[in-house]
């Protein structure tokens, strides 16, 4: 069945998926199959319909938090609805790729069965239905969106990669708020062989030429690396880039970093930016240190230094930029550095995974502004497992 539904799904569009598979589910009696995807802020779930502009018309909202959807989709696990219907019992399943959550499917199954398995099996090939189509699909975007998108938003949506990677010893998760309404924040990272390259920017301002600086930077940082580059020459060609288009009017800060994935080896610099956090089991230590260089684009000068540290199995490595720790409530209380810890270790040891802790992060940091961020907020977190491949949790 899932071959031929993936043979099907071909020359099908989005519009065409919620048919599809729901007649394919029911030739091996899963009833009433229906697709959900979550929206950008992960804080709702929308039903694929392939009917209207979005693709989801007359379709269903389900919520993240506080419903069984939404605690499968969390937890990324199929769980059943207590009692049944007609004698089948409906299951939520989480739809991922194994590593980025994109909604949950719902079933019907004959209520004497275990189906998670299958249920599974059918969610990991819906995923990659899904991301196969989404990247040419504006219904997609519709049906993702709760709010109208600025501009810099929008460029930075297409240009940074999924939020989300498991595997080579290594996960990785990353958050961007406000999702909407960005502004200079960017993050990216890619793997090469087994070295995984990291890097977070901060551009001056917020607004549209903030949000091109930080584009531009991205861009010269990936030339840069897919030609050789070291991280102290990726960052001058940073510089050189912004430099030719910008004159010293604008600028961005950074961390640029790559993490041999074998050795746990993390090699990075420092280009005027807010220090990584290394999370180690139990306890913080101290914010990794490296003599920074001046922001990207200001023409200083200064000597780029490129520090080493060594990294322990289970080592979390945290970049982030100010709009995080610096977030304020309505009596000016920042967010603060401490804070910010404190959740991730909490949170992350609590049995969560770590994409799911990076968002319950981020909804503490909106809340402690009141659900409107003054600046750009990312969080960009990398945990080495050190040769345990098999204990990786997306």
């Amino acid at each position: 069945m899932l071959v031929d539904l993936i043979q099907v799904s071909h020359t099908a569009n989005l519009e065409a998926l919620p048919r599809l598979v729901a007649d394919h589910l029911r030739s091996v009696d899963l009833h009433d199959g229906a697709m959900f995807v979550v929206d950008l802020q992960d804080q709702v779930m929308r039903q694929v319909t392939g009917r209207g502009l979005d693709a989801g018309e007359g379709g269903a909202e389900l919520r993240v938090d506080g419903t069984l959807p939404g605690r499968a989709w969390q937890r990324v696990e199929s769980l059943a609805e207590s009692g049944s219907r007609q004698g089948r019992r409906r299951w939520w399943t989480p739809i991922t790729d194994g590593v980025e959550r994109l909604g949950v499917l719902r079933t019907d199954v004959a209520e004497d069965e275990r189906p998670q398995r299958v249920l599974g099996e059918v969610a990991s090939v819906l995923a990659l239905l899904l991301l196969g189509k989404r990247s040419f699909s504006d219904s997609y975007a519709r049906l993702v969106r709760s709010a109208p998108m600025n501009v810099a938003a929008e460029m930075q949506m297409n240009l940074m990669p999924p939020p989300a990677y498991a595997g080579h010893n290594v996960t990785v998760g990353a958050v961007l708020e406000p999702a909407y309404d960005l502004g200079g924040d960017a993050f990216d990272f890619a793997l090469a062989g087994s070295t995984l390259h990291l890097a977070v920017f901060d551009a001056m301002g917020h607004d549209t030429a903030a949000g091109i600086t930080a584009n531009v930077a991205v861009a010269a940082c990936r030339n840069a690396r897919r030609q050789g580059a070291t991280l102290a020459e990726a960052s001058r060609a940073v510089e050189r880039t912004l430099l030719e288009q910008f004159g010293t009017k604008r600028y961005v800060t950074g961390i640029l970093a790559s993490l041999d994935t074998e050795s746990g080896v993390l090699t990075w610099v420092n280009r005027g930016h807010h220090l990584p956090l290394l999370i180690r089991g139990r306890r913080v230590s101290t914010p990794l240190s490296c003599p920074p260089a001046g922001p990207m684009g200001t023409g200083l000068g200064l000597p780029v230094t490129v520090c080493r540290d060594q990294l322990e199995p289970g080592d979390r490595v945290v970049l982030y930029t100010d709009g995080v720790v610096e977030a304020r409530d309505a009596h000016g209380e920042e967010f603060g550095k401490d804070r910010f810890i404190d959740y991730v270790q909490r949170h992350h040891s609590g049995g969560f995974t770590l994409h799911e802790t990076l968002r319950r992060l981020m909804r503490a940091v909106l809340d402690h502004h009141a659900g409107r961020m003054d600046d750009d907020a990312t969080v960009l977190l990398a945990e080495w497992r050190g040769g345990h491949q098999d204990d990786l949790v997306p």
